[in-house]
């Protein structure tokens, strides 16, 4: 007889139970579905964080990439991101970062890798990759072949001293690459 009574406390206790389950179960389906809102609405924040800006974009067609060679037997490879326009992918022998423009004041082509602390300098003559986290250059003195050219047509010029009255200095001979808004000293 006793086994008759605790059959259906038994029976009830599985029925609390399968109620319990159910409620747990949705319970955690909903934490998903938030859990998933939650990382789309992180996606969009990192890809509005990372898209340029047109004047971003507009340095970004100036970038040389290829391989460029530098002092020492160095070089440093400068690859574009097909899939994200504007990102490069820059890497040395030891070395890899991802940088993107960034505006300079100077008006020198500069690249970036924030969370590395990397900056790439892209001079109208040469180039060099920098670390800022340890404080050194990494890759100095890299040419590209128009940089090279550059370079070879500002050794051929001669152009006015600092000194130099600009009303009586003669820049017929400058050629037309080397005007003062894109000449770069060494």
């Amino acid at each position: 007889m006793s086994c008759l009574l605790a059959a259906p406390s038994l029976m009830a206790e599985g029925v609390t139970k399968a109620k319990s389950f159910s409620s747990t179960k949705h319970k955690s389906s909903s934490r998903v579905e938030l859990k998933s809102k939650a990382n789309q609405m992180a996606a969009g924040v990192r890809a509005a964080e990372m898209a340029l800006s047109p004047a971003e974009l507009e340095i970004a067609q100036k970038i040389e990439v290829g391989e460029v060679k530098c002092e020492l037997g160095a070089s440093v490879h400068v690859t574009a991101d097909a899939a994200m326009p504007g990102y490069f992918d820059v890497r040395t022998q030891k070395f890899r970062f991802r940088m993107v423009p960034v505006i300079s004041q100077t008006g020198a082509i500069r690249l970036e890798d924030t969370k590395a602390g990397a900056v790439w300098l892209q001079l109208a003559n040469k180039s060099m990759l920098m670390s800022q986290k340890l404080g050194a250059r990494l890759a100095d003195a890299c040419v590209s072949p128009t940089q090279a050219l550059f370079a070879a047509a500002m050794e051929k010029s001669t152009l006015p001293g600092l000194l130099d009255n600009p009303t009586t200095a003669d820049s017929s001979h400058v050629p037309q690459a080397l005007t003062a808004a894109t000449m770069v000293v060494q």
